[in-house]
């Protein structure tokens, strides 16, 4: 189970492969990272670089746009998930 996790959240692709997989514009996707709503790690020269995890969020935020959901409404479901899972993880410990 790690391992499948440690291999969802490496982010190894481009922004050229995400574009082809998810069927956004690379103006989407650098939009939705200025609205806080995906986080790509930056190589020394500046190049984006997405997980298969940073894929599923692209693609589930595409969705929610197309139904009418604000990105702002979008932001605060993600921060409130990942507050969820934070605690979660804090009470394991």
């Amino acid at each position: 189970m790690k391992n499948n996790y440690l291999y969802r959240e490496k982010k190894i692709m481009t922004m050229k492969t995400v574009t082809e997989m998810t069927g956004l514009s690379e103006r989407q996707i650098r939009y939705y990272e200025t609205q806080k709503l995906i986080f790509p790690e930056r190589t020394c020269s500046g190049t984006r670089r997405y997980s298969f995890s940073d894929i599923e969020r692209l693609m589930d935020i595409a969705e929610k746009i197309e139904d009418g959901v604000l990105t702002r409404e979008i932001r605060d479901d993600l921060y409130k998930r990942r507050k969820k899972v934070l605690i979660q993880e804090t009470k394991r410990l």
